[in-house]
């Protein structure tokens, strides 16, 4: 399976992946105001692989039945908690 990969131009680590390239008619208004201006990264052929931060079935299940997938960057790690975890585990 054949998709095209675009970024966000608002929004930092976010990916659009679509199932045509420069076809976005599958990806909701909304969506396309919050996600800015398409920039392309790449095709990519998702059959037998893997991706970095996604599962590639997820991404071939959200564009088969929804015709897009929308990949966002994991949260940011919160620092305080992180150190207060470590402080309990000296403890």
């Amino acid at each position: 399976m054949l998709c095209s990969i675009y970024k966000s131009t608002k929004k930092d680590g976010a990916y659009l992946y679509i199932a045509k390239k420069d076809d976005f008619t599958p990806v909701p208004e909304a969506l396309m105001d919050m996600f800015g201006r398409p920039q392309f990264v790449m095709v990519v052929n998702l059959a037998g692989r893997t991706l970095a931060l996604v599962d590639v079935e997820k991404v071939k299940t959200s564009i088969n039945e929804e015709g897009f997938f929308l990949q966002l960057p994991p949260p940011p790690e919160n620092l305080l908690d992180k150190y207060k975890e470590q402080k309990a585990q000296q403890k």
